[in-house]
Order: C-alpha cells, then structure tokens, then sequence
C-alpha cells in the first residue's frame, strides 16, 4: 500500500525496504521531466532531506525522502530515460532505502487522505 507525503513523494514498503517516488499529481505540476539526479547508494538520509533533484520543461525541483534511512538502489534507467516518469510516475520508484524508523511511514498520508490534502492546494 502506498503512502504520501506532503511534499508529494510516494513510498511502498517491503519489508525492511521502501520504494520511493513522486506522485502522479507532481508529475503534472511539473511538465515533461527532462532531467533527473539521483542520490549515492549507501547514502544516509533523514526524514525530510532533499535526495534527488528533477528538472522539467517549466520547472527544477528537489525530491525529499519521506522517511529516513539508507539509499540501497537507485533507478538507473531514469539517468538516461527520465521521461519514463512522465509515462507512470506512480509506478516508477527513483530510490530505494532501508528504513531505520518504521513509525515514520505511520505519519504518512493513505491514498485517501493524500486526494483531500490535493483539493486544498
């Protein structure tokens, strides 16, 4: 089950591993995405740091990790295909980490809840 963040990633759980990537709803904001930067694997990140970086054709943004934990993948293909996200952000994982605070996924939005908080934007 995917859940979001304010700042428009996604994360799914398996295990002790997260999927991350941003929601379909930013991929819209931001146009076609033209370029993507993704973070070192065996990087160490906390809830809220900027791991990745996307550029579009209207707009240059950073991508937060909703969760803390260290970075055990990365979508190599979106180095040199970043379009692919514009094809099926919600399905497209940008990193993987291994989470170090599972109660940090607890304070992330369902699907439900990430559609209300969309309509107040």
């Amino acid at each position: 089950m995917k859940k979001y963040s304010e700042s428009h990633e996604w994360v799914e759980v398996e295990g002790d591993i997260a999927n991350v990537g941003i929601s379909s709803y930013a991929v819209e904001q931001l146009g076609d995405i033209t370029f993507m930067e993704l973070p070192e694997v065996d990087s160490e990140f906390s809830k809220g740091d900027s791991v990745a970086f996307v550029e579009s054709v209207k707009a240059a943004s950073d991508i937060y990790t909703p969760i803390s934990g260290s970075i055990t993948e990365v979508n190599e293909l979106l180095i040199d295909a970043p379009e692919t996200m514009n094809e099926d952000a919600e399905g497209t994982f940008i990193f993987k980490l291994k989470v170090s605070d599972m109660g940090e996924i607890d304070a992330l939005m369902s699907q439900e809840q990430y559609d209300e908080y969309k309509e107040t934007l």
